[in-house]
């Protein structure tokens, strides 16, 4: 007898960094030395004052359920972030706290949209975007932005999407996969077109924020776009700046309404997240900020060989990015040397011939580009750009 599952699944992939990793994974057991650079994950260690807040918690039993948002410390410490680093001002009830920010998107997309709906997503984009706004019954309008653009939509382009059916605009900004960023200027350029459209509310995914060297200062869509503050919801999170992605603590801000219906989507799904976690993350927010300073300066060299490295290979073209552990080189002439027909094709080759795991860019909505993470050490990565020279120069 065979199961049928649900109309939705027809339309929803699994993820394919998950898979990349699943695959990396199974070969290393079967004996092969293989490079992994598909993890979007940080290769250092959480700092120990995070680590010793979360003994305490256990030692002193803070292990039951919490406010399912939060507890009303961790949403204060959050509060404070806000405050601190981004000027802008948040009362509790504007705060949730889920398990990653990838629910507290997720969250979003189902409290906000509805089937018939749209939400423009800028391509290249983190591959779960699409797929959640699909979830909630709406439909993805993809904006594309190459690397000729420096991976970032123009008010123009964002104009010629919108229509009547726009509820929601995704900017991811440093963006995942391409490491680019919008200044404060190009946000406001952006913000002006939204002013025109009060329908449309704006999800910045600001995850990356603490991972970020670029010329002009970090500056979120809200702090950047004051009159859309009402229309903005702001999430980030502890995983990357703090090293803490098994911990799975993400935190969302806005519009009290949209909160609150966040809230209502978790109650039903799954509940508070790790009391433990949350702890830890007070700690991270509230504490010593010189490990972040630290991780983000060794991507930033590693960023800088990764980047000279790959664009003297032939047939690669990769941009400086502002910020995130990524590189996301154009390997369409590499293609056509080794007569390849797709950038999966590519990615393919890479794990065959060199041992060496990437993501393709089809899967950020982006073909003819690879997606590698440089989140490991520099030698691994001299090692693996070595190795990616020889397979595409043979």
């Amino acid at each position: 007898m065979s199961l049928s599952v649900s109309k939705r699944m027809a339309a929803i992939r699994p993820s394919p960094t998950g898979a990349v990793l699943a695959l990396a994974a199974e070969l290393r057991a079967a004996g092969r030395d293989i490079i992994s650079l598909g993890a979007g994950e940080p290769d250092f260690d959480t700092p120990q004052h995070i680590k010793e807040a979360a003994y305490k918690a256990i030692a002193d039993g803070e292990t039951k359920y919490t406010p399912i948002d939060g507890t009303t410390e961790l949403k204060a410490a959050i509060r404070q972030k806000f405050a601190r680093e981004n000027q802008l001002d948040y009362n509790a009830a504007q705060i949730i706290v889920s398990s990653g920010a990838k629910q507290c998107l997720f969250n979003l997309c189902m409290g906000l949209l509805s089937p018939g709906d749209e939400a423009i997503i800028p391509a290249p984009y983190w591959v779960s975007y699409p797929d959640m706004v699909r979830l909630a019954g709406a439909e993805p309008i993809i904006v594309a932005a190459g690397i000729d653009e420096n991976f970032k939509i123009t008010p123009e382009q964002l104009q010629s999407a919108i229509s009547e059916r726009t509820r929601l605009l995704i900017l991811n900004s440093p963006s995942n996969p391409t490491g680019a960023s919008y200044s404060k200027i190009e946000l406001q350029a952006l913000g002006v077109i939204l002013a025109d459209h009060p329908n449309i509310v704006i999800a910045a995914d600001d995850i990356y924020e603490h991972i970020y060297w670029g010329d002009d200062p970090f500056c979120s869509f809200a702090a950047a776009c004051p009159d859309l503050y009402n229309r903005t919801v702001t999430t980030n999170g502890v995983s990357k700046a703090y090293a803490m992605t098994g911990w799975r603590i993400g935190y969302a801000a806005g519009p009290k309404e949209l909160i609150t219906a966040m809230k209502t989507i978790q109650s039903q799904s799954t509940s508070n997240p790790c009391s433990v976690s949350q702890v830890a993350a007070m700690a991270a927010l509230l504490g010593d900020q010189s490990s972040v300073i630290e991780m983000t300066a060794a991507y930033k060299a590693r960023h800088d060989f990764v980047v000279d490295a790959l664009n003297a290979i032939d047939g690669f073209e990769c941009r400086r990015g502002e910020g995130t552990f990524y590189a996301f080189p154009r390997v369409t002439a590499a293609l056509k040397r080794r007569g390849l027909a797709s950038d999966t094709e590519l990615v393919e080759l890479l794990i065959d011939e060199a041992d060496v795991a990437c993501v393709p860019g089809s899967a950020f909505g982006a073909a003819g580009y690879i997606r590698l993470s440089f989140a490991c050490s520099m030698n691994t990565l001299e090692e693996a750009v070595n190795r990616i020279k020889r397979a595409v120069s043979t």
